[in-house]
Order: C-alpha cells, then sequence, then structure tokens
C-alpha cells in the first residue's frame, strides 16, 4: 500500500523515497521467464573456440571484406565508413537476387524470395537514405548531372552509363543521368526474369533518396535532377565481385551453398554498419550532442530490425539441402558456444557494445554512479521524466528512450534468432545441446531471457508509474 505522505515525500526529496523498495519491485521471483540456473555473466555474451571464429571469417572471407568497409578514402567525408558498408550489403543483395531467380531447382519458393528479398532491399535502402539525408553533401563524392544535346553525338562514358531524359518544353536539351556501371541493379533490370524486382528497387531508392541532397545513380529516375554519388567509385562493387565465391565452392556440392554465403556477408556488412553507428553514439555523448546522439540510436534500433529480416532468410532454404549443408559445414552449437551466429565476432562486439551503452548513463542525467549502490541515478532519471528534460530540453529523454529501444531490438534479434534455428535445425539445436531442458536454456536463450540492460531506467519508471497511480487515487477520493 502506498504511504498517504508519499507525495510530499516524493517532491521534497527528489523522489527519494522510492528507492528502497526497488529490491521488492524487481524480484527475481515475479518474473515472467525463469532466469537458467546455469548462467554466464550477464555482461558477457559466451564466446566459440578462436578456431570457430577463424572458420566462420574464412568461409565469409569476412577480413578482405572489413578491409573494404574499414577503408577510407575520402579524409573529409565523415560518413563514409558508415555509407560504403551500407552501399556493399545492398549490393551483395543484389547479388542474392541472381543466386535466387538462377536457382534451377523446381521445389524452391521462388514467389517468396522474391518477396522477402525485395522488401530487404526496401528496409536498406530506407536506412541508406537515412544516412545521407542526415549527413547531407559534406565532402560526398559526387557527380553532378549533365545537360548536353543530342545532336552534339557520342556522350561521354567517364566511369559512368548515362540515361538521357528530355527536359520539358525544349525539344533539344537533355539531362544525362550518371548510371553505375558496374553494379549488378541496372543489368538486372535488362534480365527478364528479374526486372520486375530491379524496376521495384529502383523505385524504391528514388522515394527513399527524396530527402537527401543526392541519389545514388542506380538507374533510378532522379526526376529531380539532383547530383549522382560516384557510387562505382565509393561501393566498389568489382572489388566486392571478386569476393563472390567462398573457400568452399569447389569441396561443397550444395545448391545452398552460395545462398548461405551471401546471406550471411549481408548480415555481416550490416552488422559493422551498426558497429560504426555505435561508434558515433559514444563521440557524440562524449561532445554532449544528445539529439544526434537519439537520432543515431533510432537508426541503430533499424539497424537491428533489419538483421532480423536478414535472419529470416534462413526459413526459405530447402530443409534437406541445408541440412546436408549444415552437416558438410559442420555448423552446429553447444552449450558453451551458443548458436551459429555467435561464431561472428563482429556481433559479439555490437552485443557488447549496445549493452555497455548503460555506462553512459550517468554522463546523460549528469551525475556520477553511486559507489554503494545507492538510487543516485535512479532518483536523477525519475526526475528527467517526471520535468520533460527540464530546462536542458527533451533530447536527452529521447537519447535514454532510445537506449531501450536497441535493448529492445538486440533481444528481439536473438529471439528470432533461436526460434529460426528452431524451425531450420530443429528445437534441440536450438537449445545448443541435446541433454539442455526448458528449464535450463542453452546460452542462445541467455541473451534474450537476462535482465534490462539499463536498471536504473527501468525503476525509474517503475516508480514514476507508482507515483501517477497515487496522484490518480488521491484525485478520485472525496
Amino acid at each position: 500500500m502506498v504511504d498517504l505522505d508519499w507525495k510530499s515525500n516524493v517532491i521534497a526529496s527528489g523522489m527519494r523515497s522510492m528507492a528502497p523498495n526497488l529490491a521488492a519491485k524487481t524480484s527475481s521471483s515475479d518474473a515472467i521467464f525463469p532466469l537458467p540456473h546455469h548462467i554466464h555473466d550477464a555482461d558477457e555474451l559466451p564466446q566459440p573456440s578462436p578456431s570457430d571464429i577463424a572458420s566462420y571469417d574464412n568461409y565469409l572471407r569476412l577480413p578482405d571484406l572489413s578491409n573494404l568497409w574499414a577503408s577510407k578514402e575520402w579524409q573529409p567525408w565523415k560518413n563514409e565508413t558508415l555509407l560504403r558498408p551500407s552501399l556493399q550489403g545492398l549490393e551483395i543483395t543484389f547479388r542474392l537476387i541472381s543466386i535466387v531467380l538462377s536457382d534451377l531447382r523446381p521445389y524452391g519458393n521462388k514467389p517468396e524470395w522474391r518477396r522477402r528479398i525485395e522488401s530487404l532491399a526496401d528496409r536498406e535502402v530506407e536506412l541508406i537514405g537515412a544516412f545521407c539525408q542526415e549527413q547531407g553533401e559534406q565532402s560526398s563524392p559526387l557527380a553532378a548531372p549533365t545537360f548536353d544535346r543530342v545532336s552534339e553525338g557520342v556522350l561521354q562514358r567517364d566511369g559512368s552509363s548515362p540515361e538521357v531524359w528530355k527536359v520539358r518544353g525544349s525539344s533539344t536539351p537533355v539531362l544525362v543521368n550518371r548510371v553505375s556501371e558496374q553494379s549488378l541493379l541496372p543489368r538486372l533490370r535488362t534480365w527478364k526474369r528479374a526486372e520486375d524486382t530491379a524496376a521495384k528497387i529502383a523505385l524504391s531508392i528514388e522515394c527513399h533518396m527524396q530527402s537527401s541532397p543526392f541519389t545514388l545513380g542506380l538507374g533510378e529516375p532522379n526526376l529531380a535532377c539532383k547530383r549522382t554519388l560516384c557510387y562505382d567509385l565509393v561501393c566498389r562493387p568489382s572489388d566486392l565481385y571478386a569476393l563472390k565465391k567462398n573457400p568452399f565452392d569447389r569441396r561443397v556440392d550444395n545448391p545452398e551453398n552460395q545462398t548461405l554465403y551471401t546471406v550471411h556477408q549481408i548480415l555481416e556488412a550490416w552488422i559493422f554498419v551498426g558497429l560504426e553507428l555505435i561508434r558515433r553514439i559514444n563521440e557524440q555523448i562524449d561532445e554532449e550532442e544528445w539529439g544526434k546522439a537519439a537520432k543515431d540510436c533510432w537508426l541503430l534500433e533499424r539497424v537491428w530490425k533489419l538483421l532480423e529480416e536478414i535472419q529470416g532468410l534462413h526459413l526459405l532454404m530447402d530443409p534437406d539441402d541445408f541440412l546436408r549443408l549444415k552437416s558438410q559445414l559442420s555448423i552446429g552449437s553447444s552449450p558453451e558456444t551458443g548458436g551459429f551466429c555467435l561464431r561472428s565476432h563482429s556481433l559479439y562486439a555490437a552485443t557488447q557494445a549496445c549493452k555497455e551503452l548503460k555506462n553512459r548513463v550517468p554522463v546523460i542525467l549528469g551525475v556520477e554512479a553511486d559507489p554503494r549502490g545507492g538510487p543516485r541515478i535512479q532518483e536523477a532519471a525519475m526526475r528527467l521524466f517526471h520535468r520533460h528534460g527540464g530546462g536542458r530540453g527533451p533530447e536527452r529523454i529521447h537519447l535514454l528512450q532510445a537506449f531501450q529501444a536497441v535493448e529492445t531490438a538486440v533481444k528481439r534479434f536473438y529471439f528470432g534468432y533461436h526460434q529460426v534455428v528452431a524451425v531450420v535445425m530443429g528445437s534441440l539445436e536450438a537449445k545448443g545441446n541435446h541433454s539442455l531442458t526448458a528449464a535450463c536454456p542453452g546460452a542462445l536463450s541467455q541473451t534474450f531471457l537476462e535482465p534490462s540492460y539499463f536498471p536504473s531506467l527501468d525503476a525509474a519508471k517503475t516508480f514514476l508509474g507508482d507515483f501517477w497511480r497515487y496522484e490518480s487515487d488521491q484525485g478520485g477520493r472525496p
């Protein structure tokens, strides 16, 4: 029962009177999901052996891909290390379209594959458009659209293929819109099997790049006559396609091998994007740019949702072919290492970095953590929420909300992956070991069953809710 003097105590003491009830509110006996008996440190994901990580990296040729993603060629362009892996993830998606539509197996589910890939490409383009909109033209390598006359002869092809558009109201001047020569998307538009899918993606680019000061140059209409990104120089599709074959191509005769390889390359590209966003978020917090950090944090949440959608592509793989490939590649889980996805060192790093955002909460709130474990951070969060940010604006609230949204997205990703593994490989494989039971789930389950990453924010909202419930009860009394 709430103390009748609680309201006055809350206002006078900055809501400190609610702190002693924190332990009771968060008792493990009230948890919806039982926690496993043998659980790893909540701050540490279980890691596979170095040999498993090396095998995973070698299979996907990640060292070579990472060099492409991390390369810095335009020093003033701050968005380069964010946009390049995003564009390369999109370009690998174009390759996946080619692989799926070239598959001659009569039992493949091509209509659903097509729908899923179109949805995935649309999500990727949406994120790329958000990245471009945020940074604008700041030192971006752009090629301006040029005007020419049809009667003047052949147009110059300087690293790109031109598309010609007639300017309204004139018979001779035309707009030359540059189109990438190395990207696979313009070529897919000339292939009858893929022309509809490629056209949808081109229109998606036109739509999602409307708020950006430039466009990508992949065959989209560019009706606004905007400048075009030097796509071939930034994305480097030729270097990317040099890595399209994995080391097991000659030794593993399985039609799902190239599909699995390509899907995981897309996954790793966007994990790299997530890591870059986390790095920027930490820099912005250090500079107290709360609004920018909040925007990037919401983008990070969308990246995790995209990763979840990429993992869902495993559901479309043929069960017999995939399980045979699993045996050929020795893909499996163990209670120590968890699922196959945890062999990705970058995924481990991204997950840990998202958990470590909790260490930035005191900085955002402007308080220091109490070394004795007192509710200092919780009280500061309650005051911030209750006063809607106070005189410093609501940006810090937006950032803290985004932190918890990222936590939700991370746990949703691992829960979704757990379900995907259960469907694709069987429920015993999802538990990591045949001896594990529901009362003692595997390492993969621990990632979404563990407590909140931000216990102080969780407690602050709990007691703030109690405060308003008490206010409501008091207001209804005579």
